[in-house]
């Protein structure tokens, strides 16, 4: 732990071992069963492997508390639908210790986890009732097995002072595009938390650019068992297993966690809404059990699934995590002769992008939003989503034309949330997304079309873990045409990292030399700030 999360002015209170592990009893660990219901993996002999191969990872904290993850699959890539992960039979509980070390040596919380059968033998462990403000280290045993130690980190009290916050923030790391060495390079800076925005994994098969290694079975994944290999392929990934012990995640997901360019029912190939859902709901139960969200907020319902969420640290900053997916109307103009998907559309070819009533986040996602941003007491509000926000005027057969998968395709949406910005004077208002496989640094302004209209907002764009980019030509062209983009860079794979201080944000675009390196080194490409109280990008 970096020590930043630490409250600068309160002192905290420090219960001791003792009274903490009396207090377990009544502190509402989500997902503990009736011993009877449970069949205990104690005496378990895991010769055959790993039940811990997987890894584990905290995320969803709380002043109080935080979720742990792992899944038992002592086979991870079984093919056989009936034993996931090489597992059978019903629910298993297993063992866990948290401790205020790492080495485990001062042991503040014991007690069973129920790894759930019908979610691959995943566990989700919603801990309570812990010492706000500062790390916490656990593992998982079963048998004669033992997990990895992770670390955890409770969110600083409703209110506490804090000084510092450093984060990361990632997306689309397509597996068949490179190697995951960005991520070990964010692990090495020591993040106090990882915004993880979505393209977790690809559903995809590549078939028309190199790769240097292959996507599991074969196959675009369509159905549940498909996609479980497809996450516990990834997680496999050693340098992803270990961002995931090292630091807590927030979650949201973008399109490839499901399918490319999909709109809440509507799937980019024309499937059958009823049938397209199937595939939903199998997409977001897999997404579930391979994440550390909270079970009693996230748990799926068939195709639906919540992931927005709210996360505050102390009076610093507010990261709101929003959902750019499951509720968003219908691609603008979607249909034959275009792809169901994004598009370029000009404004005469595609009146529907402008219709008052779309919506990127679905109107209770809105509303929640809104209300939260008015009340939030943080200096530092951070929107965390999938995609690039500012307009991005592009030309097609010489007219002005727009994307219609990313905010572009909102445009109602997004006038609605910089309004709503603007008029409650929301403090420090910052935007980061991701989805374009590009570096981007963007004043959002009232209204993009006026460049002396005022800007309400600062937005940094990361690029891709691996995933290949669109033609480096096609952002310069564009480029000139939108005065806000004050920065653009597609060139390049890498990650985002930001250090915030009170006064200040400073946000550093990281690449590495070689995404098809899985020894690739680390720079920093940009460095880029935002003063607090003043919206905006400034080169630092």
């Amino acid at each position: 732990m970096t020590g930043s999360i630490m409250p600068h002015k309160s002192s905290l209170s420090h219960p001791t071992r003792r009274r903490l592990i009396a207090g377990a009893a009544g502190t509402g660990l989500a997902l503990i069963a009736a011993p009877a219901l449970l069949r205990s993996a104690r005496a378990q002999s895991w010769a055959p492997g790993n039940p811990f191969s997987l890894g584990v990872a905290s995320g969803a904290p709380r002043s109080d508390g935080f979720v742990l993850w792992t899944r038992l699959a002592p086979e991870p890539m079984s093919v056989d639908p009936e034993t996931p992960g090489g597992m059978r039979g019903g629910n298993v509980a297993i063992d866990y210790e948290i401790a205020t070390d790492a080495g485990m040596h001062d042991i503040v919380r014991k007690g069973e986890a129920t790894a759930e059968r019908a979610f691959a033998y995943s566990v989700h462990l919603d801990v309570s009732g812990l010492e706000p403000g500062r790390p916490y280290w656990y593992r998982f045993m079963s048998g004669d097995a033992t997990s990895r130690i992770g670390r955890a980190m409770t969110l600083p009290a409703a209110g506490a002072s804090l000084d510092k916050l450093r984060f990361g923030f990632v997306s689309c790391s397509n597996y068949e595009h490179g190697y995951f060495s960005a991520y070990r390079h964010l692990t090495d800076e020591n993040p106090d938390v990882v915004l993880f925005l979505g393209d977790y994994i690809y559903d995809t098969i590549e078939e028309n650019k190199p790769t240097v290694r292959r996507h599991s079975d074969g196959v675009p994944t369509t159905t549940l068992p498909l996609y479980r290999n497809r996450y516990a392929q990834y997680r496999l990934d050693p340098d992803l297993q270990n961002l995931h012990a090292r630091a807590p995640a927030l979650v949201t997901w973008d399109d490839h966690e499901v399918e490319n360019d999909y709109a809440d029912q509507w799937s980019q190939w024309f499937v059958e809404p009823a049938r397209f859902l199937l595939q939903r709901a199998a997409a977001y139960q897999a997404f579930y059990e391979h994440m550390p969200v909270r079970p009693i907020l996230s748990h799926p319902q068939g195709p639906v699934m919540r992931v927005y969420d709210r996360f505050t640290f102390g009076d610093l900053i507010e990261i709101a995590m929003i959902d750019g997916r499951q509720y968003r109307s219908r691609e603008a103009c979607y249909g034959p002769p275009n792809k169901g998907g994004g598009h370029l559309e000009s404004n005469s070819s595609c009146p529907e992008r402008l219709a008052a009533g779309r919506t990127m986040m679905g109107f209770a996602q809105e509303s929640w939003l809104y209300s939260g941003l008015a009340h939030s007491k943080a200096l530092w509000n951070v929107i965390a989503q999938d995609v690039l926000m500012a307009q991005l005027r592009q030309k097609l057969n010489g007219a002005d034309a727009y994307w219609t998968d990313d905010w572009d395709g909102y445009p109602a949406n997004r006038t609605r949330l910089l309004k709503r910005i603007g008029d409650s004077r929301v403090s420090n208002p910052v935007v980061v997304g991701g989805d374009i496989h590009a570096f981007f640094a963007n004043d959002l302004h009232l209204d993009f079309d006026d460049p002396a209209s005022a800007v309400v907002a600062t937005e940094f764009v990361g690029t891709s873990i691996t995933s290949y980019p669109a033609p480096y030509e096609l952002f310069a062209q564009a480029v000139p045409d939108n005065p806000h983009v004050r920065f653009c860079e597609s060139r390049r794979r890498g990650y985002v990292s930001v250090d915030l201080e009170r006064a200040r944000m400073q946000v550093r675009l990281r690449v590495v030399s070689d995404a098809h390196d899985p020894k690739a080194d680390v720079s920093t490409l940009k460095t880029f700030a935002v003063e607090s109280g003043k919206p905006g990008v400034v080169e630092a």
